[in-house]
């Protein structure tokens, strides 16, 4: 087993050294060019839906990024292309529908088998010395913006937002109580006159779907879009290591298309103009080393959420949790992350759920082995999966193998 560890691990840096390599030979200057490969085991080791259903135990991804800064390529100052082309293989997605039945799901990076989608193509066009951002074309919401170098609109976190390298639930990675839908075209602004206060906005498509262009949904039939609008400070603090960086954020949305209430024990009718509004903080607790560039040290995160109970069924939403880089000496890369979420459920839909929570656990260990390579255990417990009784507590073991070229 050491020996094949070895032979693979030769495998992979002299791969990524010719795709480097290559890279620099044949892009231009101006284009960047990135892959990425993620794959996952997960077994539900007691309770849940069944502990012996092998289906979506094995899942995995790829995403192929490219950047264009047209200035360089095509002498238009202040304009950057994006276009990021991702697939899946999981029969089911991951083992969160045949075996878990979680309401936040166990694997946010699981999907159904899909050779190739392009779920990414916007331009975006700064203004005022970058002070104000226009993205427009097809969006990705949760991925927002940054602002004095930390991930904010909407809804991002520092240290709980990305399902490659970070917590594996789906609570862990964004608020479950906005309703974001999936990529579609729209538009988005980022106003940040400073580095203290930033305003950002967006429209998408409510009724997007990742795997189309998204001209059909958008232009077609009736004519949905969603709207949120987030505002934050990003406060730093002094420290004997250097400035101790925070982000905190409020936001609302608004979501104007009908939502079946078919399934609750009201009238069951259809409800339209949803709105909610959310909350969230990040904040570097402790800083090991004084250089600003070094990120180890320990830091916190928070979301709060709400949704009216007529028309969702998580109407409240909260996390918080911590993660560490560089715990152990020697290992300044790696990162320890502990978090817990807790969804409460709807009044409006007890016919489907009779108890009136989930919540999460989920602590994880992202270990850099290579230069392109990283490896994540992670284990989860869930309590009341799905919201229903006869569906006892579930523990979740995974690893996590992250390809980066």
């Amino acid at each position: 087993m050491v020996k094949k560890l070895s032979v693979l691990t030769i495998v992979i840096q002299l791969s990524a050294v010719c795709f480097g390599e290559l890279d620099k030979q044949v892009l231009p200057d101006g284009i960047e060019f990135g892959v990425g490969v993620t794959n996952i085991y997960q077994h539900n080791a007691r309770g849940g839906l069944s502990t012996h259903r092998r289906a979506g135990r094995f899942s995995g991804s790829y995403d192929l990024e490219m950047s264009i800064d047209t200035e360089k390529i095509f002498g238009w100052e202040n304009g950057a292309f994006f276009m990021l082309a991702e697939g899946s293989w999981s029969k089911s997605g991951g083992i969160n529908d045949p075996s878990v039945g979680s309401i936040f799901g166990v694997n946010a990076d699981g999907a159904p088998r899909r050779s190739m989608d392009i779920t990414e193509l916007w331009y975006e066009h700064s203004f005022w010395d970058n002070t104000l951002l226009i993205r427009i074309g097809k969006i990705d919401l949760t991925c927002g913006f940054e602002c004095r170098g930390c991930p904010v609109a909407f809804d991002r976190s520092m240290f709980a937002n990305d399902e490659t390298s970070q917590f594996l639930n789906g609570a862990l990675v964004n608020n479950p109580t906005i309703p974001f839908g999936d990529n579609g075209l729209g538009i988005a602004a980022h106003f940040s006159p400073d580095d203290f206060w930033y305003l950002s906005a967006a429209v998408k498509d409510a009724q997007s779907d990742v795997r189309e262009t998204g001209f059909r949904t958008a232009f077609h039939g009736e004519d949905y879009f969603f709207y949120i609008l987030e505002t934050g400070i990003m406060p730093q603090f002094n420290s004997n290591n250097g400035a101790l960086q925070g982000a905190y954020r409020i936001g609302v949305w608004y979501d104007p298309q009908p939502k079946a209430n078919s399934d609750r024990a009201d009238d069951g009718r259809y409800r339209r103009d949803d709105r909610g509004f959310y909350i969230s903080c990040d904040q570097m607790l402790y800083k090991e080393n004084a250089d600003e560039k070094d990120s180890q040290g320990l830091g916190v995160f928070f979301r709060y959420g709400y949704a009216p109970s007529k028309t969702n069924d998580i109407t409240q939403f909260v996390s918080f949790g911590f993660s560490y880089q560089g715990l152990f000496e020697g290992r300044d890369e790696d990162v320890l992350g502990v978090g817990f979420a807790h969804g409460t459920l709807s009044d409006s839909a007890k016919n489907t759920y009779n108890n009136d929570y989930e919540s999460a656990v989920e602590v994880f260990y992202n270990a850099k082995i290579t230069h392109y390579l990283n490896l994540s255990p992670s284990i989860q417990y869930i309590t009341n999966p799905g919201g229903v009784d006869s569906v006892k507590d579930a523990v979740i073991f995974g690893l996590r193998a992250q390809l980066t070229f």
